[in-house]
């Protein structure tokens, strides 16, 4: 499944960098696939829509940084374990129960995002 950061994210940034897919960002800050990845051209997401990879998407949050659910991977093929969640001071980068995939489904979707 995806990783989440909770509303006890304290907006360090440690995450951020760490994140081998640019599925972190700044509360605020807009995404698209592209961002990090060589995904181009049009996507199909995880809930079957698509989306062109360039398109800007407003934030999942405003106020803490947040993960891009269909751009994390859980650092599958590239860490052991999670970076996000193992440079969280306070413990807010958790599993989101919304998304759950396969090690698999995850690794599929890594060779999606780096082509």
């Amino acid at each position: 499944m995806a990783i989440k950061i909770t509303d006890e994210c304290i907006n360090c940034g440690a995450c951020e960098p760490e994140c081998p897919n640019n599925a972190i960002y700044e509360g605020g800050v807009e995404w698209a696939i592209s961002d990090g990845t060589t995904v181009k051209g049009l996507i199909t997401l995880m809930d079957g829509s698509s989306m062109d990879a360039d398109q800007k998407n407003v934030p999942v949050s405003n106020d803490t940084y947040y993960i891009v659910p269909n751009k994390c991977t859980e650092c599958q093929g590239f860490h052991e374990e999670p970076q996000c969640a193992a440079v969280c001071p306070v413990d807010c980068c958790v599993p989101d129960e919304m998304y759950r995939e396969t090690v698999d489904e995850l690794m599929a979707k890594k060779e999606r995002l780096h082509i």
